[in-house]
């Protein structure tokens, strides 16, 4: 498996990321209620910036991620006594029927068969599970640099009929940030940041 972020992974917490995905898990809160009983899925885990924000509140949680590097920096913040799974590989690796509440942070642009994903995410989580995605509407491709992707951002009607289509009910559909950057030199540009929340029918 070809790992992308491997150069990328040891300098990955930058202020703007910390302070990006602290606000995606402030919103996240504010609409579930996590429980001591549940196991989580990160989807995208990363360096960790999202999920051990989540720990605490969690009775356990793999941690995904393609990146071996990414994987790799998130264990040395880890004292050893959480109970926590890494899975390098797809989330489609994953197997078990045993996942109560699964979120993603800027991940699932990277996902290429979106439909086929949710179909498999329904068919590893336990009745009632909720599914917590932040990601970017649809962009012009310059939020990635014009680099070849899955997805230039979404369509949140689109993608709102995808989780409906999987087996999902929608219960929160909104912008929730705008990321201002300058992906192209000498021009700013807003990226409208959502989160959707969806429980298993």
């Amino acid at each position: 498996m070809n790992d992308s972020f491997a150069h990328r992974a040891a300098d990955w917490d930058s202020p703007a990321k910390i302070e990006m995905t602290e606000i995606f898990v402030a919103e996240m809160m504010h609409h579930i209620k996590p429980s001591k009983s549940w196991k989580a899925l990160e989807i995208g885990a990363g360096t960790g910036l999202v999920g051990l924000q989540i720990l605490p509140y969690i009775g356990e949680i793999v941690f995904e991620d393609t990146s071996a590097a990414m994987l790799g920096v998130l264990k040395s913040k880890l004292k050893g006594l959480e109970s926590v799974a890494m899975l390098h590989g797809e989330v489609s690796d994953y197997r078990k029927q045993d996942i109560d509440l699964i979120f993603s942070c800027m991940a699932f642009h990277h996902i290429p068969k979106i439909e086929e994903t949710l179909r498999h995410l329904y068919e590893i989580t336990t009745p009632g599970a909720l599914i917590v995605v932040g990601d970017i509407r649809s962009e012009d491709g310059s939020f990635h640099r014009f680099e070849p992707i899955p997805h230039r951002g979404f369509d949140t009607g689109l993608l709102s009929g995808q989780f409906h289509g999987a087996g999902f009910e929608v219960l929160v559909l909104r912008t929730y940030n705008v990321l201002t950057r300058e992906r192209v030199k000498g021009k700013l540009t807003d990226y409208e940041q959502f989160i959707i929340v969806a429980k298993k029918r």
